[in-house]
């Protein structure tokens, strides 16, 4: 490891590493753009670099990448990617009240804490970790993925019924396309453009940023500023409280990284649902709560570090972007497995190194500019949303260099925009239509390695303890209106 370290502090390497992740926090702040795709553009750049130099660049990339996303999540409410969308939930109103500065402040700091916590685990853990998430089967993934769904639809701001149903909505979205268990198109309507379904970028880009355009276009503003406060910022010595709450998100996050399939969305997810179980104050989630914004921010970093043991201790790629780490791997003739510590000790231990570099990278270089990037709110609203408007086109367009992702894009933006108006949560839709087609898979894997029967995860301890915490999540609300009734009741009994 301190050879890992001596090597990351060769100039070239450094440079790699900052420049990438540099630019994946700039990446990750434009909204239609994302980390794997930055990774994917700049694989073919590595072909003739040294190993480690083209380690550094990617990993660099995706710390950066996953960071940035907070920026446009917390000043404009758009997601810069997917791994941001939780972020929205408080940030985006601490903003709104004029914290923005305070808000980005808060975010950087869990970023950089769950980083550096995960590295932790990366480097001490790795084996061990792996192994306890090989046990993990089909039921076990879709009982988790059923009890994230679950928890945001129940504890999102607002009416739990509608959560419910706009989780439902995002499901039923997320089904027109190619049946991927028996190869049939289903609620394609005979359009061959609905082959693919809807694209997950479009969408989220749709019922996000286009949304919120069409918002400020149909709500004229006196003025597009946001006042911001005067005072020095950021991080208060009373921020020391949130430690427990760091160390639980960046837990939740590493954990959850392991899992493959899964994501830093998921991680985002089930971190803030937790925190907002465990608050005292859970009405205040979503109306600008800073345990919010920490919460997020710290698991869907921490998810790299996670997802990175999988993957060079095993092979085992946990997202698209790991994917184009293997492959940038293969392509300098390295194994991710075992075997990479014992033929490529440099590699693999480059990796985790780097990982813990980057985030420290990411803390200079946003916390230097953290007042320049808050100014963007002050920006004129006109000509900011239609810059952003122009990337929301590209971004949509590049995925696939099709119209018909832009059309979806404008489509959701509509979708979005009327569930707003009819205060329905955004944030359940969205991460149904994302954790729907994991669920299916993972339902239909079960199903099927068990000939059918249902009564197998009765046999799963993992899968009932999700199963246990979704029901817990949807009956414990009424379970503490009726004990907060009868405590009243009793109150009112008793003479003053």
């Amino acid at each position: 490891m301190l050879d890992a370290f001596l090597a990351l502090a060769e100039w070239q390497n450094l440079l790699f590493l900052a420049v990438g992740t540099g630019l994946g926090i700039v990446v990750g702040a434009i909204p239609g753009l994302t980390a794997s795709m930055l990774i994917a553009l700049t694989l073919p750049l590595t072909f003739h670099m040294d190993p480690v130099s083209a380690v550094t660049l990617l990993i660099g990339e995706y710390v950066g990448g996953i960071s940035g996303g907070l920026i446009t999540a917390i000043l404009l409410r758009m997601p810069g990617t997917p791994a941001s969308i939780v972020t929205t939930f408080d940030g985006y109103p601490m903003a709104q009240n004029g914290f923005a500065e305070r808000a980005l402040a808060l975010g950087i700091m869990a970023s950089v804490v769950g980083g550096i916590i995960s590295w932790g685990f990366l480097a001490g853990m790795s084996p061990a970790l792996a192994r306890f998430a090989l046990q993990f089967g089909p039921w076990e993934y879709f009982t988790l993925v059923l009890m994230a769904l679950v928890m945001l639809a129940v504890l999102s701001q607002g009416s739990m019924v509608k959560g419910l149903m706009a989780a439902a909505l995002g499901m039923a979205f997320a089904l027109p396309g190619i049946d991927s268990s028996i190869g049939q198109a289903r609620l394609t309507f005979g359009s061959s453009a609905m082959l693919s379904g809807f694209g997950l970028l479009p969408v989220l880009i749709g019922a996000f940023a286009i949304s919120q355009i069409l918002r400020d276009a149909a709500t004229p503003q006196e003025s597009g500023r946001m006042d911001m406060p005067k005072s020095k910022l950021p991080i208060y010595r009373s921020d020391l409280g949130y430690a427990p709450k760091l160390l639980r998100g960046s837990v939740i996050g590493t954990w959850i990284g392991l899992l493959p399939g899964i994501g830093a969305n998921i991680a985002a997810l089930v971190s803030y649902s937790t925190e907002k179980q465990l608050s005292k104050e859970p009405e205040k989630f979503g109306t600008g709560h800073e345990p919010g914004v920490v919460a997020a921010e710290s698991a869907n970093n921490a998810s790299i570090g996670g997802a990175l043991i999988p993957l060079i201790t095993m092979g085992i790629p946990g997202s698209v972007t790991e994917a184009i780490l293997i492959g940038a791997l293969t392509i300098h003739n390295l194994q991710p497995g075992p075997l990479l510590f014992q033929n490529a000790p440099e590699i693999a231990y480059g990796i985790i190194a780097a990982y813990l570099v980057a985030n420290v990278l990411m803390l200079m270089l946003m916390w230097g500019a953290v007042r320049y990037i808050a100014r963007i709110v002050q920006l004129p609203r006109s000509g900011l949303m239609a810059v952003i408007l122009v990337f929301c086109v590209t971004g949509s367009y590049a995925v696939n260099s099709s119209f018909s992702d832009v059309w979806v894009m404008i489509g959701f933006g509509l979708v979005g925009l009327g569930l707003e108006y009819c205060r329905v949560p955004l944030g359940p839709f969205v991460i149904g239509f994302v954790l729907s087609p994991i669920a299916e898979e993972q339902l239909r894997a079960s199903l099927m390695m068990s000939d059918g029967n249902l009564a197998e995860i009765l046999t799963r301890p993992y899968a009932l303890l999700f199963l246990a915490l979704a029901l817990i999540t949807v009956i414990w609300p009424y379970i503490a209106a009726r004990l907060g009734a009868r405590a009243r009741a009793k109150q009112a009994e008793e003479p003053s």
